[in-house]
């Protein structure tokens, strides 16, 4: 009987564990994508991804919102712009590439981007 306390004890232990590291390492990922787009995007875009941050009243074209711009869009089309700039999609040739971010680093950024636009 102790043994079988013991033992369920340990599991139970060892799913806290792996629950705590699987909850710690998607923070970190959410984490590491805002420093991306806080660094990359934020100064066009916006904190919230609006196209009202500071640099925005100086592009024509405005930076566009999110929730509007990435309705209907693909990971993959989200992507091939943050990746390649602006011109690589149709849009608008001030939109810079991020040719310097990893794929685990776009893919990220994509799905922080969703979040924004509220996808």
């Amino acid at each position: 009987m102790m043994k079988r306390i013991l033992l369920n004890s340990v599991k139970l232990v060892a799913a806290g564990v792996a629950l705590t590291a699987m909850v710690s390492s998607h923070a970190w990922a959410d984490d590491a994508s805002k420093g991306v787009y806080d660094d990359k995007c934020a100064s066009c875009h916006g904190a919230s991804g609006k196209g009202d941050g500071a640099a925005a009243a100086a592009l024509t074209p405005a930076p566009q919102d999110f929730a509007k711009c990435l309705k209907g869009k693909t990971d993959d089309w989200i992507a091939k712009a943050t990746k390649e700039g602006g011109p690589a999609v149709g849009l608008s040739p001030i939109m810079p590439p991020s040719s310097d971010l990893s794929d685990a680093q776009i893919k990220g950024l994509v799905d922080y981007l969703k979040q924004l636009a509220g996808k």
